[in-house]
């Protein structure tokens, strides 16, 4: 799609053909970061979920994790922040649509994620569907051993602008 950009004068702004959707299939994103105390407990405090897994140090130290985990839920944010990052790489190139999520998939937690584990999702397109203007990814979220603690499906939507559907 780089191609088809061109430099206007002696500026350095690319300007590209507007389309509604600039992923293709392979195009892929990241996002990291290190899970702190307080990320757990303002999760808790935003969705009401105290459970103790999340906030009984004692609780937890009789378990088979040994200590409190993170939520599940918090790793879906952070596939939503991942799937913001692939959506702000196409606005940046230009599209006359608003992309939307239409939800997640097959979300599974395989590996607790820890106070202080730092996370990385990666957010890879693996289906576009250009007549119907929407893309799956498959999203996974590892720590920093590597591990796998966590997969999903993502589905967005690439809805015409008002502008567009006007016209």
């Amino acid at each position: 799609m780089r191609e088809a950009a061109r430099r206007i004068a002696n500026e350095d702004i690319e300007v590209f053909p507007m389309t509604a959707i600039r992923a293709k299939i392979g195009d892929s994103v990241r996002f990291s970061k290190t899970v702190g105390e307080s990320d757990i407990y303002l999760f808790a405090g935003l969705t009401g979920d105290l459970s103790q897994n999340h906030v009984d140090d004692e609780f937890m130290s009789h378990s088979i994790y040994g200590k409190r985990i993170a939520h599940g839920a918090l790793m879906v944010g952070f596939m939503s922040t991942a799937s913001t990052r692939m959506i702000e790489d196409s606005l940046r190139q230009g599209i006359d649509s608003t992309p939307v999520s239409l939800g997640y998939d097959g979300i599974r937690f395989l590996k607790p994620v820890y106070i202080n584990d730092t996370v990385t999702v990666t957010y890879t397109i693996s289906e576009v569907d250009a007549e119907r203007r929407r893309t799956l990814a498959n999203v996974e979220v590892k720590n920093q051993h590597g591990d796998i603690v966590a997969v999903g499906k993502h589905h967005l939507k690439w809805t015409l602008n008002a502008k567009e559907r006007a016209a």
